[in-house]
């Protein structure tokens, strides 16, 4: 089956991707470690830009600009996968299914992902709140400031956040952001 994905050049998208069977491996150092060198690799030969990142155990939002020459995130996407399930550790690894063996799949993502294409800035900041706070959602930490996966730091940084937001209030965000 194909699905249909709008790819804008120029446009700015939100992500959501997940591992297989919701494995909790990506808060490992050596998960981290090669999830960030496959994201340069793939950069390095297909340009993007990431606004907004957050790596949970088990998934990832992010938000990422594309190149005007270029909308073809699904392909982006297709060689981060396939870069960090070639070089991960075996503890990211589980056994592979018929399919899997069929199609020279590692068990490591879900094949599909979850993509929104952002409309506006008030979409924009909605987005990157709700992946600056999805570590508290999911109550891994008390505040965004106590997750190290996550831009919210960049943020923070360059003045946008305060560094105690979202640490004593719950951040109220819509529910159709994010499909985990």
């Amino acid at each position: 089956m194909q699905y249909r994905r709008a790819k804008t050049p120029g446009a700015t998208y939100f992500f959501t991707l997940v591992t297989y069977q919701r494995q909790q491996i990506l808060h490992q150092p050596e998960a981290i470690a090669l999830l960030r060198q496959a994201f340069h690799q793939v950069k390095q030969t297909h340009s993007f830009d990431i606004e907004a990142i957050v790596v949970l155990p088990d998934h990832l939002h992010c938000i990422w600009t594309l190149p005007l020459e270029g909308a073809n995130f699904p392909m982006r996407w297709r060689l981060i996968k396939t870069q960090f399930s070639r070089c991960c550790p075996d503890f990211c690894k589980q056994l592979r299914s018929p399919s899997h063996l069929r199609k020279g799949e590692q068990a490591v993502w879900q094949r599909r992902f979850w993509e929104h294409q952002i409309r506006d800035e008030i979409d924009f900041a909605r987005h990157v709140d709700y992946i600056h706070y999805n570590p508290v959602h999911h109550q891994l930490v008390e505040a965004p400031k106590d997750w190290a996966y996550s831009s919210f730091h960049r943020y923070v940084a360059n003045g946008i956040y305060a560094e105690d937001w979202g640490a004593n209030d719950k951040i109220v965000l819509p529910n159709f952001i994010g499909k985990e």
